[in-house]
């Protein structure tokens, strides 16, 4: 998406009804955990923290541990490494074409007109066919070999033979090598087809494929686990008696896909110091997400369990809203956690300046363009702390969406970005910086309203 992308209404009664919510976004709300029962006793506690980090920093500093763990690499099958970034060159192991081919079906002819035409016809995936002399013409099918001596091929449409089918007439005049694809007119064996460091598209391994390989030197995607932590967390249902539906666990695995991470597991955790300590510790993943549990109540036992398995912070809490108790460590060599706030809201805020950047420089992907836009309506801000906002794209404007409170996600459902929002606010027409949402990028965004 970009700051140009057109989003014109479709005139539906929901998007009527979310533009009529496009308001200026209130004033942040409060980010307290959503609290069960307290059923596990937390573990002994450090320190008080006084490290608060801005969140341009926080972002820096999560890129900095990525490009700091251990390089990777791995030799796939073309069809495992979609999404994965190339360690090597694609270079051509073959010419391609490989033989001259013909590029359309027709006639391959040798020499000037009228020709004899020859009995048979030369298809794609069969063996070399005959010579032709100077005057013969021979049926052929597109990507055939082109026969030696030929020195055109006239399309179907653009030839006739008499009523006996022995002689063939040109309607229109024949270019020397016409609709002919020479050897080595795409690439010759040896050439670099792509760097090092290149997005593995659909489009990339054909040409791989083409280009004679079965498999590919890549960057693996970065391996998280997921652990969704609270007592007060239901799977299925509605909420009753004090508990509430899981919003995090069906929406962080996808999401974090999309970031090009393998999830290989969501796992959901009672509120127990000690089996938070045994899913970190035990977990092979290089990165683990918590959700909950990162600020100082009678069960967030995200930070003594750190604590205990000697692990270090590297961002504890960031200056922004919603998400500010997030936090990142590192626990042993290439070994990451990224401590998530449980309000849903503030939790995509974390993946967004956290996780994205880490998982960005694992994967090997570059970083992705940043662009600003302007705002429409005028936006609150927090007095010392960034603000991430909703927004959707409305022709050269962005409109920043209502329902952003932490615990809210129906704004961030019907976005299609975040709304970089400095300390104080934005006034109507400034320009801010935009955070794309992942399934945003590769298309207008206006999913949402239809």
């Amino acid at each position: 998406m970009t700051a140009s992308s057109p989003a014109a209404d479709d005139g539906s009664d929901e998007a009527l009804a979310l533009l009529r919510d496009a308001l200026p976004a209130p004033g942040p709300a409060g980010e307290s955990r959503p609290q069960g029962p307290d059923r596990a006793e937390p573990a002994a506690r450090p320190a008080p923290r006084h490290r608060v980090s801005a969140w341009a920093d926080a972002r820096n500093v999560a890129a900095r541990a990525g490009r700091a763990a251990p390089a990777r690499s791995h030799r796939v099958p073309l069809e495992q490494a979609l999404g994965e970034i190339l360690t090597e060159r694609l270079t051509a192991l073959t010419d391609l074409p490989s033989f001259d081919t013909s590029a359309m079906d027709g006639w391959a002819v040798a020499g000037p007109g009228p020709w004899e035409v020859q009995d048979g016809g030369v298809l794609a995936g069969h063996a070399a066919p005959g010579p032709l002399a100077d005057g013969e013409a021979v049926r052929i099918a597109t990507g055939a070999r082109i026969p030696a001596g030929a020195t055109a091929v006239i399309r179907s449409e653009h030839a006739r033979t008499d009523e006996a089918r022995t002689q063939l007439q040109a309607d229109r005049v024949v270019l020397h090598g016409q609709d002919i694809r020479p050897r080595g007119q795409e690439c010759r064996s040896g050439d670099v087809l792509l760097p090092a460091t290149a997005l593995v598209t659909p489009a990339v391994l054909g040409l791989a494929a083409a280009a004679g390989y079965d498999e590919l030197a890549t960057v693996p995607r970065p391996r998280v686990e997921i652990l969704v932590l609270g007592d007060e967390l239901l799977t299925r249902g509605l909420p009753h008696d004090g508990l509430i539906r899981d919003a995090l666990g069906p929406m962080l695995g996808f999401w974090l896909r999309a970031l090009g991470a393998e999830v290989i597991g969501t796992r959901r955790l009672k509120d127990d110091a000690g089996a938070l300590l045994a899913a970190v510790t035990g977990s092979s993943a290089d990165l683990v997400i918590t959700t909950g549990g990162t600020a100082a109540g009678p069960v967030d036992h995200v930070h003594p369990v750190l604590h205990k398995a000697g692990a270090e912070l590297l961002v504890d809490g960031v200056a922004v809203r919603p998400g500010h108790p997030m936090l990142l460590a590192q626990i042993g060599a290439g070994k990451h956690l990224v401590g998530l706030p449980g309000n849903p809201l503030a939790a995509v805020s974390g993946l967004l300046t956290l996780a994205e950047p880490l998982l960005r420089e694992l994967a090997g992907r570059a970083r992705a363009v940043t662009y600003t836009a302007p705002l429409r309506n005028e936006v609150q801000g927090h007095p010392h702390d960034t603000r991430l906002v909703p927004v959707v794209h409305r022709a050269e404007w962005v409109v920043p969406l209502h329902y952003n409170g932490p615990a809210m996600l129906r704004g961030i459902a019907a976005a299609d970005g975040l709304a970089v929002v400095p300390p104080g606010g934005a006034r109507a027409g400034q320009e801010v910086e935009i955070l794309d949402l992942p399934w945003a990028q590769a298309g207008s965004g206006e999913g949402c309203f239809t």
